[in-house]
Parts: structure tokens; sequence; C-alpha cells
């Protein structure tokens, strides 16, 4: 019986890539994925068949996933970060669903784009953290804004993913506003581009100065909770152990 590995590639390189993730590739007779991620890969896998596409077809690819599969074929559906974090395994598992398909899909979590960007940063989520994407493709930009409040009323260290991007190039602003109402203007706030990929580049700065940062979509914009702090350039957010 064929099988549909949906598979987190981490940030992109192999020795953030798990070994499972890994495995899933070579056992694929098909790679399938966004163009980018393709991409991200290509170089450690040669022999494969890959069939990338472009942002906003998801679900042709998991259609394609799908036809691939009922005929005969492995297949490996990658995305980066984690496949069930803004990743693919949500809507594939939706589409074999709904086609009542006798096709197995795996799950192959990987490293996420927080976990990446933290990691550079030092340790900011290290107690409770929200994360939320300020992408509005999915999700109405008031209850965007809704979330932003509430992970900042409940003093959670937030990762915010898509935080800028040509066309909503605002609601970082907003977003700060909204986190600024229940935070010092010097909390510490870490910001990374291209998280453990060659070109990657991370700053520490506050909610004060962040904006003056540059900010995309390849970003990852970490704001710390009241208890954040920094030291010796790293950001470190405590959970209360005792250290004599």
């Amino acid at each position: 019986m064929s099988i549909i590995y949906v598979v987190g590639l981490g940030p992109g390189n192999p020795g953030d890539m798990t070994p499972r993730a890994g495995d899933a590739i070579k056992n694929a007779d098909v790679v399938i994925g966004y163009n980018t991620y393709i991409e991200l890969i290509r170089q450690y896998f040669p022999q494969k068949e890959f069939i990338p596409s472009g942002m906003t077809r998801e679900v042709e690819r998991c259609e394609l996933a799908r036809k691939k599969a009922l005929e005969g074929k492995n297949v490996a559906l990658v995305s980066s970060g984690d496949s069930g974090i803004y990743g693919m395994a949500g809507i594939m598992l939706e589409v074999v669903n709904k086609s009542s398909s006798d096709i197995t899909v795996e799950v192959v979590p990987g490293i996420t784009a927080a976990s990446a960007a933290a990691s550079v940063l030092g340790a900011p989520i290290m107690h409770d953290f929200a994360v939320i994407s300020l992408s509005d493709l999915m999700t109405p930009l008031d209850l965007i804004y809704k979330r932003v409040e509430c992970a900042a009323e409940g003093d959670f260290v937030i990762c915010l993913y898509n935080p800028k991007s040509k066309n909503r190039s605002d609601y970082i602003n907003k977003a700060a506003d909204i986190i600024l109402k229940h935070r010092n203007k010097t909390t510490p706030v870490g910001i990374v581009r291209n998280a453990a990929r060659e070109d990657q580049e991370y700053f520490i700065t506050t909610i004060e100065e962040m904006l003056n940062y540059q900010i995309d979509m390849f970003t990852v914009v970490i704001i710390g909770n009241s208890n954040t702090y920094v030291e010796n350039g790293k950001m470190i957010t405590p959970r209360g152990y005792k250290i004599d």
C-alpha cells in the first residue's frame, strides 16, 4: 500500500533535518512541495523526482500527492519547519478523508521556525509562549489582533510568524502597539531572519526599537514576557528555578 509522508524539513539545512524526515524522503518515489522548500533540499537528494509549485496552491499539491499515491507511488509532501504547525499535515489529512481514499498518511515532524529562531537568540521561550501568524490569508485580521492582545495580557512570550510582507507592511506596527499596552517598552525582542540557513542574521533589541530593523516574511520575531532579560548577548526567559 502506498504512503504519503507529510514531512517537516526543519529550517532546511541537513544538520537540522531529523533522520526520520530524511528517511521519509529517501523512501519516497516523488517529492512534492512549494518551490522554495524544494530548492532547500534538492541538492541533498539529487536522484529524486521533484514536483515544485507556487504559493497558495496547497490544496492542489495535496490532490497531486493523493493522485500519485493512488498510482502506487510513495510520496513525500514537504514543508519547512514542522509539518503540523502551519504546514501541510492538516490539509493532506482533510483531502484524503474527504475522498475516502485508502491511503496511509504519516505525519513526520520537524524543527519549527520558533525553535530554530529561539536557539539563535539564546533561551527566550523557556516558559509558556504563543505562536501567532500575522498573515490574514486564512484568519480574519480582527481575530489575529485579538489573539495578540490575549497573549500579551496573559504575559506569554510571543513568537510572530509572517510578520510583514509587501501587502501587510503595517500589521507588525499594530501588533507592537497592542503588546505595548501590556509590556514595558524595554522588553527584549529577538528578530531572526532565515533562521539556521546560510544567510541567517539576527538582532536583539526592545519593543520600542524593534520596528527599526528589517522584518519580512522570512523573519521570526520573539517578544519576551515580563521576566525576559538579556545577558551576555543572549535572551533568557527564566522558568523560576532557584540558582545559588
